[in-house]
C-alpha cells in the first residue's frame, strides 16, 4: 500500500509550490535478526545471534538503536570494533546523509563490513513503523518520535531480545524511559564497557569539561538567527577566515565585498575563529582601521604560559605604529557561520601529568586543542591524530578527543603519513576494483593497434629526466627534413588508452588528481604497472605515445602542426646532467647528440621570444636531500643544480602545451580544459615593489612586461645573489595558476600572466597529472583517435573536477614542501653549522634569514620576551640598527645555525648572528672557537667549555647556548 506526503517548494522566481509524492508501506521488510521467525530474514543479515555487546549497565546481551547526532558526533567510537549488532534506521541514515556526506561515507565502510554486524533497518516504510509528521512538528522531533517508535517495535516484535537505545539528547531519553525504552547516553555507555580505556578517550567531549578559569576570555558568539539577521543586512559580512603565518594573534577574513581581506587581532577579534572557518565579521568604522602587524608572535605552547602572557602579546600588539599607507579594513569575527574543522596530526605537549593533555597540531595555522585521555605516558612518544568538538568562551583553547596514534614520534614512516593526511592526500593501497582495470602481462602492440597509430619507432627519439625518474611521460626528438626546416616532435605518454572514462582506475584518478612526490616516496595516481611500466616511455621499450610534431624553421618558427597517436621506441634515456654533457662534447656526433644540440638550439630562441613578450623568469628555493640507500636518513642537504637541458626541456613542453591549447579551444569552445594564471592585484607587489624601493630600484609592476624588465635591471655587482632574492619575491607576490572549463569564463581572463600566453594547458604529464589525460581525451576527440562521452562536454561536471584538481595540486605541492622540510630538520639535528646567508626580510623584533646553500628561511630574532633589546628599527627605510651597524634588506650575513628540538612538534632552527659583528649580541664563529680551543656545546644550554676538561663557562655575549 502507499500513502502520500506533501510540501512545500519555493521555485527560482519566489512563487511556492506544493508538492505531493507517493510514500509506499510495506510488510514484507526484515528486522534484520537472523533468529527472527516472523521476517523473512535472509540468511546473509547484519545482525547476529553469536555477537555480544556487554556493557555493566546492563545484564542482559542486547542491539543497539543509535540516533543521529551520535552518528554525527561520535564516528570515532563507532568505528571501534567492541561495538557490533547495531541497528541503523533509515530516518537517521538519510539524515546523517544530509548533514555530513564524510561521515556518512564513514558510517557505509562500516556497514559494509561483515565483521561488525550492523543493520540498516528501512522504518519509515515498514507498515508497524512508519510515522507520519504532525502538524505543526519540528524535523527533529519527528525523527526522535520514530526513532523511539521503532525501538518500541523491536521490543515488542521480539520480546525475548533486548535493545538499548543510545542518545545524548535527554529529552528524547527521558521519553524513551517513559515509553519502558532502555536508553542511555554513548558516555555512560562507553564507560561502562569492559577495557573501555581506549573507547573513553575517543568520546566526543563537547563542552564536558569542567570550567577551569575564573571567567570567560573569548566574547559569546552571535546565535545562528542573528548572523542570518546581521548578513542578510549588510551589518555584518560573512567570509573565510585565514590565520596569520607568522601571527598567532592575528588572521584575516575573505569577503567578497571588500578588495582587501578584513584583519582581525587579539583574542576577542579571532574569537574562537580556526583556520578554513566560514565565519560573520563586523567591520570597524574607518578611523579604527589600522595595518598589519610587523611583529613575529608565536604561541610557544610552554606549560607554563598564562594567558596573563597572551594578554602580554595583546599589548605589544596593540602599541604597533600603524602604517597609514598600509592600513586594511579592520574588524572582528562575531560568529561562526560553519566549521571547517576535521581531523589533526600532531603530537601531545610537554610532560603534563593527569587526565586532561594538551594537543600540539603539526599545522601551524591550527591552534592547540585541549583533551582528555587515560593514555598520556603512550601518547607522547607517538604521533596522533586528534579531532575538535568543540571551543567554550571560558577555554584558551578548543576541547577535542583522541582518534588514534599514527606511530613513533620521529619515525620516517610515521612523518610521511603525517605529511599524507595533514594534506589530505589519498595514499590508501589502490583497490582490486581498480586493479581489475589494468591489462594483463605480458602486454603486446597488436596489429590492430599499429593500424590506428602512426609507427615512429625508427625515429630516434630520447628522454631527459631527473636522476632515478621512472614515470616518464615525455620524450624528444629533431632532425633535418630538408633544407632549412626540422621536424620537432614532443611525444607523451598515452595514459588515456589503458584508463578509459566512467571506469574504477579513472574515478581513482580523478580523485587523486596527482601524483605526489616525498623525499624518498612517491604515492601514484596511478598504479604502478601503468605509471613505471607500460605508460612509462623507457629506453628500448615500445610504448604508446600522442605525438605532437612541428615543422620548424631553424629560426623556430612554426610552419606545421600535427597531433596523432603514435607508437614510439625510445632509444636512450637520459639525465640532465647527461644529455648536457652530450651536447657539450663535440666528438659526439650521433643522431641523439645532434638532436640533443639542434634542440638546445630552437630552446634558446623560443625563450628568448618569450622572455621579448613578458614572461617571467621567478625563482624559489628547491632543494635535494641525498639520502643514504639502506637507512633511508639524508646525508646532504643542497640546492639542485640546473643545467641548459632544463631549460631545453621546458621550452618544448610549454611550446607543446600551448599548442594543444589552441587546438582544443578551437574545437571544443565551451568545454576545453585550460590553465590560467590570473595577474596578481598590485597589492601583493607591495612586499616588493618596498624591497626594490629601498636598494634604489624602481620595479614597475603595471604589467609583466614591465614587471620582467625591472627585474633583470635590479643587479649589483657587490651582491650577486640579490637578483635572485628579488624573483623569489616576486613568485611570493604571485597567484595560483587554476584549471578551468573553457565555457565559463571570458577570454580575456585565459591569459596566463607568468608565461605571458593568451592560452594554456597541460598535455605533457598525463602519468602524475589528471588534467592532462582529460586534455588528451579531448584532442584525441579532435584528431579523429578516439570517441566523445557525455561528462567530457558538461561544464558543470568540468567546473567541479577542476576545482578537484586545483585543490589536489596545492595539497601536493605543500605536501612536497612539508617533507623537504622534516628531512632537512633530520639533518641538522646534532649539528651546528655557521652558514653565509641573505636578509630576506627586516621586521620589527626580527630578521628573517635566507640560507641558499640549503634552501632555508630562519628566524632571528632581536629581542626576548621580557628583554629591551639594542636594536632601532626604522619602519620608513625597513632597517634595524645596532650602534654602527645597519641592517637592509638582501644584506648578507653569516649566521649559526642549529636545530631546536624542544617542542618536537614544531622543531626550529635557532639562529644566532656571527657577522657583521654586534658587540652584546653576536658570537664569535666555530673557526675563531676551534682555534682557541674551544668545543661548541650542542646538547647543553647555557655555555660553552674547553677541549679539556677545564670546567663549562658562561658566553656573556649571546643569549644563545653553545
Amino acid at each position: 500500500m502507499f500513502t502520500t506526503k506533501s510540501f512545500i517548494k519555493k521555485n527560482k522566481i519566489g512563487n511556492f509550490l506544493k508538492n505531493v509524492k507517493e510514500h509506499y508501506i510495506r510488510d514484507d521488510i526484515s528486522c534484520g535478526i537472523s533468529s527472527c521467525t516472523k521476517c523473512q530474514t535472509e540468511s546473509s543479515s547484519h545482525l547476529s545471534k553469536y555477537q555480544f555487546n556487554k556493557c555493566s549497565l546492563y545484564d542482559f546481551n542486547h542491539f543497539i538503536i543509535l540516533d543521529t547526532n551520535i552518528i554525527l558526533h561520535q564516528i570515532d567510537v563507532l568505528e571501534e570494533p567492541v561495538l557490533c549488532n547495531v541497528i541503523i534506521l533509515h530516518t537517521v541514515y538519510k539524515e546523517v546523509k544530509h548533514r555530513s556526506l564524510p561521515i556518512y561515507k564513514r558510517l557505509n565502510t562500516i556497514i559494509d563490513n561483515p565483521n561488525r554486524h550492523f543493520y540498516v533497518f528501512v522504518n519509515d516504510h515498514h507498515k508497524d513503523t512508519y510515522l507520519p509528521e504532525e502538524q505543526g512538528e519540528l524535523i527533529n522531533d519527528h525523527n526522535d518520535r520514530c526513532i523511539r517508535k521503532t525501538a518500541a517495535w523491536y521490543i515488542t516484535h521480539l520480546p525475548k531480545k533486548h535493545f538499548v537505545l543510545i542518545t545524548d539528547d535527554s529529552k528524547n531519553r527521558e521519553l524513551a524511559v517513559a515509553e519502558n525504552i532502555p536508553a542511555c547516553t554513548i558516555t555512560q555507555y562507553v564507560k561502562n564497557l569492559e577495557n573501555n580505556a581506549l573507547l573513553t578517550d575517543k568520546l566526543s567531549m563537547n563542552d564536558s569539561f569542567a570550567k577551569a578559569e575564573e571567567k570567560d576570555i573569548f566574547p559569546p558568539h552571535l546565535s545562528t538567527a542573528e548572523l542570518l539577521k546581521g548578513i542578510k543586512e549588510g551589518i555584518l559580512h560573512q567570509g573565510t577566515f585565514r590565520a596569520s603565518k607568522d601571527n598567532f594573534l592575528e588572521g584575516f577574513v575573505n569577503v567578497e565585498s571588500f578588495k582587501d581581506p578584513i584583519l582581525v587581532q587579539g583574542r576577542s577579534g579571532l574569537n574562537r575563529a580556526v583556520d578554513g572557518d566560514i565565519v560573520a565579521v563586523e567591520i570597524f568604522k574607518k578611523e579604527n582601521w589600522v595595518s598589519p602587524s610587523e611583529i613575529i608572535l608565536e604561541d610557544e605552547g610552554a606549560s607554563d604560559e598564562t594567558i596573563e602572557d597572551v594578554e602580554e602579546k595583546e599589548r605589544v600588539l596593540k602599541s604597533a605604529k600603524v602604517h597609514e599607507s598600509e592600513i586594511k579594513p579592520t574588524g572582528r569575527v562575531v560568529g561562526i557561520v560553519r566549521r571547517k574543522w576535521k581531523q589533526y596530526c600532531g603530537i601531545l605537549q610537554g610532560n603534563s601529568e593527569g587526565l586532561y593533555q594538551i594537543f600540539v597540531p603539526a599545522n601551524k595555522f591550527v591552534p592547540k586543542v585541549r583533551i582528555e585521555t587515560r593514555q598520556g605516558e603512550f601518547l607522547r612518544t607517538q604521533k596522533l591524530i586528534v579531532t575538535i568538538d568543540s571551543w567554550p568562551r571560558y577555554s584558551r583553547y578548543p576541547h577535542g578527543h583522541f582518534v588514534r596514534a599514527l606511530g613513533r614520534i620521529g619515525s620516517q614512516d610515521t612523518e610521511n603519513e603525517v605529511v599524507l593526511l595533514e594534506h589530505d592526500v589519498p595514499h590508501s593501497q589502490f583497490s582490486e576494483e581498480v586493479l581489475s582495470c589494468l591489462p594483463k602481462l605480458p602486454w603486446i602492440i597488436t596489429e590492430e593497434d599499429e593500424k590506428r597509430r602512426e609507427d615512429l619507432r625508427d625515429i630516434d627519439i630520447c628522454s631527459v629526466d631527473p636522476p632515478g625518474c621512472t614515470d616518464i611521460d615525455d620524450a624528444l626528438h629533431c632532425r633535418l627534413i630538408e633544407e632549412g626546416k626540422f621536424e620537432v616532435g614532443v611525444h607523451i605518454a598515452d595514459v588515456s588508452h589503458f584508463v578509459r572514462p566512467g571506469t574504477a582506475i579513472d574515478l581513482e584518478a580523478a580523485s587523486r588528481a596527482t601524483t605526489v612526490y616525498l623525499v624518498g616516496k612517491r604515492i601514484d595516481m596511478v598504479p604502478q604497472l601503468l605509471s613505471s611500466n607500460l605508460c612509462s616511455l623507457r629506453e628500448g621499450e615500445e610504448r604508446f605515445a600522442f605525438s605532437c610534431v612541428w615543422e620548424m624553421d631553424f629560426e623556430a618558427n612554426i610552419l606545421s602542426t600535427k597531433f596523432h597517436k603514435s607508437i614510439i621506441k625510445s632509444k636512450r634515456s637520459m639525465t640532465y646532467e647527461e644529455a648536457q654533457l652530450t651536447i657539450d662534447d663535440q666528438t659526439k656526433t650521433d643522431s641523439i647528440a645532434l638532436s640533443l644540440r639542434n634542440l638546445n638550439k630552437l630552446a634558446k630562441i623560443l625563450k628568448l621570444r618569450r622572455l621579448e613578450k613578458g614572461a617571467l623568469v621567478l625563482a624559489s628555493t628547491e632543494v635535494k636531500i641525498m639520502m643514504d640507500s639502506e637507512t633511508m636518513e639524508p646525508l646532504d642537504v643542497e640546492v639542485k643544480k640546473l643545467y641548459e637541458t632544463n631549460s631545453m626541456v621546458e621550452e618544448f613542453m610549454l611550446l607543446a602545451n600551448i599548442s594543444v591549447a589552441q587546438k582544443i579551444l578551437k574545437d571544443f569552445p565551451d568545454c576545453a580544459m585550460l590553465r590560467r594564471h590570473p595577474t596578481p592585484p598590485a597589492i601583493n607587489f607591495d612586499p616588493l615593489v618596498k624591497a626594490g624601493r629601498h636598494l634604489g630600484f624602481d620595479i614597475k609592476i603595471d604589467s609583466g612586461k614591465n614587471l620582467a624588465d625591472s627585474l633583470d635591471k635590479a643587479t649589483k655587482t657587490d651582491n650577486p645573489y640579490l637578483n635572485t632574492m628579488l624573483r623569489m619575491l616576486a613568485t611570493r607576490c604571485m597567484l595560483q595558476a587554476v584549471y578551468f572549463p573553457s565555457g565559463t569564463l571570458q577570454k580575456d581572463d585565459f591569459y596566463h600572466y607568468g608565461l605571458a600566453v593568451p592560452l594554456y594547458t597541460h598535455f605533457t604529464s598525463p602519468i602524475r597529472r589528471y588534467a592532462d589525460v582529460i586534455v588528451h581525451r579531448l584532442l584525441a576527440v579532435s584528431c579523429g583517435a578516439d570517441r566523445i562521452y557525455p561528462e567530457l562536454l558538461d561544464k558543470q561536471k568540468s567546473s567541479e573536477l577542476c576545482q578537484n584538481l586545483n585543490y589536489r595540486n596545492r595539497m601536493a605541492q605543500y605536501a612536497g614542501r612539508a617533507s623537504v622540510a622534516f628531512n632537512t630538520h633530520l639533518f641538522f639535528k646534532g649539528k651546528l653549522n655557521d652558514e653565509e646567508g641573505y636578509i630576506l626580510y627586516v621586521r620589527k623584533n626580527a630578521l628573517q634569514i635566507l640560507i641558499p646553500r640549503y634552501g632555508l628561511e630562519c628566524t632571528l630574532y632581536l629581542s626576548n620576551k621580557g628583554e629591551s633589546t639594542m636594536f632601532e628599527y626604522d619602519e620608513e627605510h625597513q632597517t634595524q640598527r645596532a650602534a654602527d651597524v645597519v641592517f637592509h634588506t638582501f644584506d648578507p650575513v653569516t649566521i649559526r645555525l642549529k636545530l631546536d628540538s624542544n617542542n618536537i612538534q614544531h622543531e626550529k632552527f635557532t639562529v644566532q648572528l656571527v657577522k657583521p659583528s654586534v658587540a652584546g649580541f653576536s658570537v664569535p664563529s666555530l673557526e675563531k672557537l676551534e682555534k682557541e680551543g674551544l668545543k661548541p656545546n650542542v646538547e647543553k644550554s647555557g655555555g660553552w667549555r674547553k677541549r679539556k676538561s677545564e670546567g663549562t663557562k658562561k658566553c656573556k655575549k649571546s643569549r644563545f647556548s653553545y
